[in-house]
Protein backbone atom coordinates (compact mmCIF):
# COMPACT_ATOMS: atom_id res chain seq x y z
CA UNK A 1 0.00 0.00 0.00
CA UNK A 2 1.23 3.59 -0.65
CA UNK A 3 2.89 5.30 2.25
CA UNK A 4 1.39 9.32 2.37
CA UNK A 5 2.51 12.37 3.61
CA UNK A 6 0.42 15.45 2.93
CA UNK A 7 -0.07 19.10 3.94
CA UNK A 8 -1.89 22.16 3.28
CA UNK A 9 -0.38 25.29 3.67
CA UNK A 10 -2.70 27.91 5.12
CA UNK A 11 -2.95 30.74 2.23
CA UNK A 12 -2.44 34.40 3.48
CA UNK A 13 -2.38 35.86 0.30
CA UNK A 14 1.30 35.86 -0.22
CA UNK A 15 1.71 37.20 -3.85
CA UNK A 16 5.12 36.34 -5.01
CA UNK A 17 5.52 33.18 -3.94
CA UNK A 18 3.03 31.21 -2.50
CA UNK A 19 3.11 27.61 -1.28
CA UNK A 20 -0.46 25.61 -1.44
CA UNK A 21 0.52 21.78 -0.80
CA UNK A 22 3.18 19.08 -0.22
CA UNK A 23 4.05 16.14 0.81
CA UNK A 24 5.82 12.84 0.00
CA UNK A 25 4.84 9.03 -1.22
CA UNK A 26 6.23 5.94 -1.61
CA UNK A 27 3.89 4.40 -4.61
CA UNK A 28 2.81 0.96 -5.32
CA UNK A 29 3.72 -0.94 -8.90
CA UNK A 30 1.71 0.66 -11.20
CA UNK A 31 0.44 3.68 -9.50
CA UNK A 32 -0.96 6.07 -11.34
CA UNK A 33 -2.36 9.91 -11.00
CA UNK A 34 -4.57 11.43 -13.77
CA UNK A 35 -5.05 12.83 -16.49
CA UNK A 36 -5.74 16.08 -14.95
CA UNK A 37 -4.61 19.51 -15.13
CA UNK A 38 -3.63 21.92 -12.27
CA UNK A 39 -4.19 25.17 -11.65
CA UNK A 40 -0.39 25.74 -10.07
CA UNK A 41 2.86 24.70 -10.79
CA UNK A 42 3.42 21.36 -9.35
CA UNK A 43 7.05 19.78 -8.71
CA UNK A 44 8.30 16.08 -8.20
CA UNK A 45 11.34 15.39 -7.21
CA UNK A 46 12.34 11.47 -7.67
CA UNK A 47 13.99 10.07 -4.60
CA UNK A 48 14.17 6.36 -5.36
CA UNK A 49 12.86 3.72 -7.98
CA UNK A 50 11.28 4.61 -11.56
CA UNK A 51 8.22 5.90 -13.01
CA UNK A 52 6.23 7.50 -16.35
CA UNK A 53 5.13 11.29 -17.14
CA UNK A 54 3.18 11.20 -20.25
CA UNK A 55 2.54 14.80 -20.18
CA UNK A 56 0.72 17.75 -23.10
CA UNK A 57 3.19 19.80 -25.07
CA UNK A 58 2.15 23.86 -26.32
CA UNK A 59 0.58 21.94 -29.33
CA UNK A 60 -1.68 19.94 -27.10
CA UNK A 61 0.64 16.59 -28.02
CA UNK A 62 1.41 14.17 -25.30
CA UNK A 63 4.34 13.51 -25.30
CA UNK A 64 5.82 10.05 -22.58
CA UNK A 65 8.86 10.47 -20.45
CA UNK A 66 10.97 8.41 -18.05
CA UNK A 67 11.83 9.83 -15.12
CA UNK A 68 14.42 7.78 -12.62
CA UNK A 69 15.80 8.74 -9.02
CA UNK A 70 17.88 12.15 -8.94
CA UNK A 71 15.02 13.40 -11.69
CA UNK A 72 12.53 15.15 -11.56
CA UNK A 73 9.43 16.94 -13.52
CA UNK A 74 7.47 19.75 -13.54
CA UNK A 75 3.73 20.56 -13.97
CA UNK A 76 2.39 23.34 -15.52
CA UNK A 77 -0.99 24.99 -14.38
CA UNK A 78 -3.56 23.97 -17.22
CA UNK A 79 -1.37 21.05 -18.62
CA UNK A 80 -2.71 17.51 -19.02
CA UNK A 81 -0.41 14.90 -17.25
CA UNK A 82 -0.68 11.19 -16.06
CA UNK A 83 2.06 9.59 -14.41
CA UNK A 84 2.37 6.68 -12.83
CA UNK A 85 4.89 4.08 -11.10
CA UNK A 86 7.06 1.46 -12.39
CA UNK A 87 5.64 -2.19 -12.11
CA UNK A 88 9.19 -3.45 -10.66
CA UNK A 89 10.94 -0.29 -8.87
CA UNK A 90 8.19 1.78 -8.11
CA UNK A 91 8.94 5.29 -7.47
CA UNK A 92 9.12 7.49 -3.97
CA UNK A 93 9.15 11.18 -4.79
CA UNK A 94 8.44 14.49 -2.53
CA UNK A 95 6.36 17.13 -4.38
CA UNK A 96 5.31 20.97 -3.65
CA UNK A 97 2.37 22.64 -5.50
CA UNK A 98 3.23 26.44 -6.14
CA UNK A 99 2.69 29.48 -7.44
CA UNK A 100 3.14 33.46 -7.74
CA UNK A 101 3.86 36.65 -9.42
CA UNK A 102 7.92 35.89 -9.89
CA UNK A 103 7.19 31.98 -10.76
CA UNK A 104 6.46 32.32 -14.20
CA UNK A 105 9.56 34.90 -14.20
CA UNK A 106 11.61 32.88 -13.11
CA UNK A 107 10.62 30.18 -15.07
CA UNK A 108 11.77 32.16 -17.97
CA UNK A 109 15.75 31.58 -17.13
CA UNK A 110 15.53 27.90 -16.72
CA UNK A 111 15.64 24.70 -19.78
CA UNK A 112 12.13 23.79 -17.95
CA UNK A 113 9.21 24.17 -20.51
CA UNK A 114 5.86 22.37 -21.52
CA UNK A 115 8.49 20.94 -24.23
CA UNK A 116 10.61 19.82 -21.76
CA UNK A 117 9.00 19.48 -18.45
CA UNK A 118 11.73 16.56 -17.23
CA UNK A 119 14.50 18.00 -14.37
CA UNK A 120 17.77 16.83 -15.03
CA UNK A 121 20.53 18.89 -12.68
CA UNK A 122 22.97 20.81 -14.59
CA UNK A 123 24.86 19.90 -10.43
CA UNK A 124 24.70 18.02 -8.05
CA UNK A 125 25.35 20.25 -5.42
CA UNK A 126 22.71 22.09 -6.23
CA UNK A 127 20.45 18.67 -7.10
CA UNK A 128 20.90 17.97 -3.59
CA UNK A 129 19.90 21.63 -2.05
CA UNK A 130 16.54 21.24 -3.92
CA UNK A 131 15.62 18.25 -2.43
CA UNK A 132 16.79 18.90 1.24
CA UNK A 133 15.07 21.67 0.75
CA UNK A 134 11.54 19.92 -0.54
CA UNK A 135 12.02 17.70 2.44
CA UNK A 136 12.44 20.43 4.81
CA UNK A 137 9.16 21.74 4.38
CA UNK A 138 7.54 18.39 3.79
CA UNK A 139 9.39 17.16 7.50
CA UNK A 140 8.48 20.85 8.98
CA UNK A 141 4.56 21.22 8.30
CA UNK A 142 3.87 22.55 11.81
CA UNK A 143 6.17 25.59 11.06
CA UNK A 144 5.27 28.91 10.34
CA UNK A 145 4.04 30.50 7.39
CA UNK A 146 6.87 32.74 6.82
CA UNK A 147 9.42 30.04 8.01
CA UNK A 148 8.17 27.48 5.24
CA UNK A 149 7.80 30.56 2.57
CA UNK A 150 11.58 31.28 3.11
CA UNK A 151 12.38 27.61 2.21
CA UNK A 152 10.17 27.73 -0.70
CA UNK A 153 12.31 30.29 -1.58
CA UNK A 154 15.28 28.32 -1.27
CA UNK A 155 13.80 25.72 -3.45
CA UNK A 156 12.99 27.53 -6.09
CA UNK A 157 15.91 29.14 -5.99
CA UNK A 158 17.89 25.76 -6.16
CA UNK A 159 15.73 24.74 -9.07
CA UNK A 160 16.23 27.71 -11.42
CA UNK A 161 19.68 27.73 -10.81
CA UNK A 162 20.15 23.64 -11.47
CA UNK A 163 18.43 24.04 -14.83
CA UNK A 164 19.48 27.46 -15.69
CA UNK A 165 19.46 28.68 -19.49
CA UNK A 166 20.84 31.78 -21.47
CA UNK A 167 18.02 31.28 -24.19
CA UNK A 168 16.06 34.61 -23.76
CA UNK A 169 14.55 36.55 -26.20
CA UNK A 170 14.62 40.18 -26.50
CA UNK A 171 10.63 40.57 -26.63
CA UNK A 172 9.66 38.85 -23.29
CA UNK A 173 12.98 41.14 -21.64
CA UNK A 174 10.85 43.71 -23.06
CA UNK A 175 7.34 43.09 -21.87
CA UNK A 176 8.95 41.79 -18.53
CA UNK A 177 10.46 45.27 -18.32
CA UNK A 178 6.88 46.79 -18.30
CA UNK A 179 5.12 44.67 -16.46
CA UNK A 180 7.81 44.85 -13.70
CA UNK A 181 7.53 48.44 -13.56
CA UNK A 182 3.42 48.70 -13.83
CA UNK A 183 3.46 45.42 -10.65
CA UNK A 184 6.23 48.19 -9.06
CA UNK A 185 3.70 51.45 -9.48
CA UNK A 186 0.88 49.60 -7.92
CA UNK A 187 2.64 48.18 -4.96
CA UNK A 188 3.97 51.79 -4.48
CA UNK A 189 0.24 53.71 -5.18
CA UNK A 190 -2.70 51.12 -4.80
CA UNK A 191 -3.89 53.68 -2.01
CA UNK A 192 -4.34 56.07 -4.68
CA UNK A 193 -7.04 57.06 -7.14
CA UNK A 194 -4.91 55.25 -10.17
CA UNK A 195 -5.99 54.08 -13.53
CA UNK A 196 -4.76 51.80 -16.06
CA UNK A 197 -4.38 54.70 -18.52
CA UNK A 198 -1.63 56.51 -15.61
CA UNK A 199 -0.26 53.43 -14.93
CA UNK A 200 0.67 52.30 -19.05
CA UNK A 201 1.89 55.94 -18.92
CA UNK A 202 4.42 55.85 -16.21
CA UNK A 203 5.91 52.91 -18.51
CA UNK A 204 5.95 54.54 -21.55
CA UNK A 205 3.56 52.36 -23.80
CA UNK A 206 -0.28 52.79 -25.00
CA UNK A 207 -2.70 51.48 -22.79
CA UNK A 208 -4.00 48.54 -25.42
CA UNK A 209 -0.77 47.36 -25.99
CA UNK A 210 -0.36 47.19 -21.61
CA UNK A 211 -3.28 45.39 -21.16
CA UNK A 212 -2.15 42.95 -23.99
CA UNK A 213 1.33 42.00 -22.48
CA UNK A 214 0.16 42.44 -18.92
CA UNK A 215 -2.74 39.69 -19.60
CA UNK A 216 -0.64 37.99 -21.61
CA UNK A 217 2.07 37.85 -18.78
CA UNK A 218 -0.34 37.44 -15.93
CA UNK A 219 -2.95 35.68 -16.63
CA UNK A 220 -5.39 38.62 -15.87
CA UNK A 221 -6.40 42.32 -17.00
CA UNK A 222 -4.57 45.16 -14.96
CA UNK A 223 -8.00 45.99 -13.77
CA UNK A 224 -8.31 42.99 -12.39
CA UNK A 225 -4.97 43.06 -10.89
CA UNK A 226 -4.89 46.13 -9.28
CA UNK A 227 -8.62 45.10 -7.58
CA UNK A 228 -7.44 42.13 -6.39
CA UNK A 229 -4.18 43.37 -4.87
CA UNK A 230 -6.07 46.08 -3.13
CA UNK A 231 -8.20 43.35 -1.61
CA UNK A 232 -5.69 41.97 -0.80
CA UNK A 233 -4.09 44.68 1.07
CA UNK A 234 -7.47 44.89 2.52
CA UNK A 235 -7.39 41.29 3.98
CA UNK A 236 -4.44 41.98 5.91
CA UNK A 237 -5.46 44.99 7.37
CA UNK A 238 -9.02 43.27 8.23
CA UNK A 239 -7.29 40.31 10.26
CA UNK A 240 -3.96 43.04 11.91
CA UNK A 241 -5.80 46.07 13.06
CA UNK A 242 -8.54 47.57 14.41
CA UNK A 243 -9.28 49.73 11.63
CA UNK A 244 -13.14 50.50 10.61
CA UNK A 245 -14.26 48.95 6.93
CA UNK A 246 -14.64 52.64 5.87
CA UNK A 247 -11.25 53.64 7.17
CA UNK A 248 -9.81 50.06 5.07
CA UNK A 249 -11.54 51.06 2.58
CA UNK A 250 -9.65 55.12 2.10
CA UNK A 251 -6.37 52.58 3.16
CA UNK A 252 -6.98 50.56 -0.02
CA UNK A 253 -7.85 53.65 -2.61
CA UNK A 254 -11.68 53.78 -2.33
CA UNK A 255 -13.12 57.01 -1.28
CA UNK A 256 -16.64 55.19 -1.20
CA UNK A 257 -17.18 52.52 1.55
CA UNK A 258 -19.98 50.79 -0.24
CA UNK A 259 -18.03 50.67 -3.99
CA UNK A 260 -14.98 49.06 -1.63
CA UNK A 261 -17.74 46.47 -0.08
CA UNK A 262 -19.24 45.36 -3.16
CA UNK A 263 -15.33 45.05 -4.78
CA UNK A 264 -14.85 42.69 -1.83
CA UNK A 265 -17.49 40.45 -1.95
CA UNK A 266 -16.91 40.52 -5.93
CA UNK A 267 -13.29 38.88 -4.98
CA UNK A 268 -14.17 36.84 -1.92
CA UNK A 269 -18.12 35.94 -2.33
CA UNK A 270 -18.53 37.46 1.07
CA UNK A 271 -18.37 41.17 2.46
CA UNK A 272 -15.60 42.71 4.39
CA UNK A 273 -17.27 42.95 7.55
CA UNK A 274 -18.74 39.03 7.34
CA UNK A 275 -15.07 38.13 6.25
CA UNK A 276 -13.82 39.62 9.31
CA UNK A 277 -15.49 37.41 12.06
CA UNK A 278 -15.39 34.48 9.98
CA UNK A 279 -11.59 34.76 10.00
CA UNK A 280 -11.83 35.03 13.65
CA UNK A 281 -14.02 31.87 14.11
CA UNK A 282 -11.62 30.07 11.29
CA UNK A 283 -8.21 30.22 13.33
CA UNK A 284 -5.05 28.91 11.92
CA UNK A 285 -5.54 25.99 9.72
CA UNK A 286 -4.11 22.75 10.64
CA UNK A 287 -2.28 20.50 8.58
CA UNK A 288 -3.79 17.05 6.98
CA UNK A 289 -1.17 14.35 6.95
CA UNK A 290 -3.06 11.52 5.27
CA UNK A 291 -4.82 12.71 1.97
CA UNK A 292 -4.33 11.57 -1.61
CA UNK A 293 -3.34 14.48 -4.42
CA UNK A 294 -6.01 16.78 -5.05
CA UNK A 295 -6.78 20.32 -6.57
CA UNK A 296 -6.34 23.80 -4.71
CA UNK A 297 -8.71 26.53 -6.10
CA UNK A 298 -6.65 29.12 -8.11
CA UNK A 299 -4.66 31.92 -6.53
CA UNK A 300 -6.64 35.62 -7.14
CA UNK A 301 -3.87 37.61 -7.66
Amino acid sequence: MSTVSFSIFPNDNFIDLCLYQYGKEQCDPGHSFGPATRNHYLFHYVLSGTGTLMADNSKGITQTYSVKSGQGFLIFPGQITTYFADQEHPWEYVWLEFDGLKVKEAFQTTSLSLEHPVYRANSKELREILKNEMLYIVEHCTASKFHLIGHLYLFLDALTQSTHSNELTSSSKISDYYIKEAIHYIEQNFQNDISIEEIAKVCGINRSYFGKIFRKSIGKSPQEFLMNYRMIKATELLSLTSLSISEISQAVGYDNPLHFSRAFKNVYGISPRTWKISKKKRGKVSSIQTLPHFFIDALSL
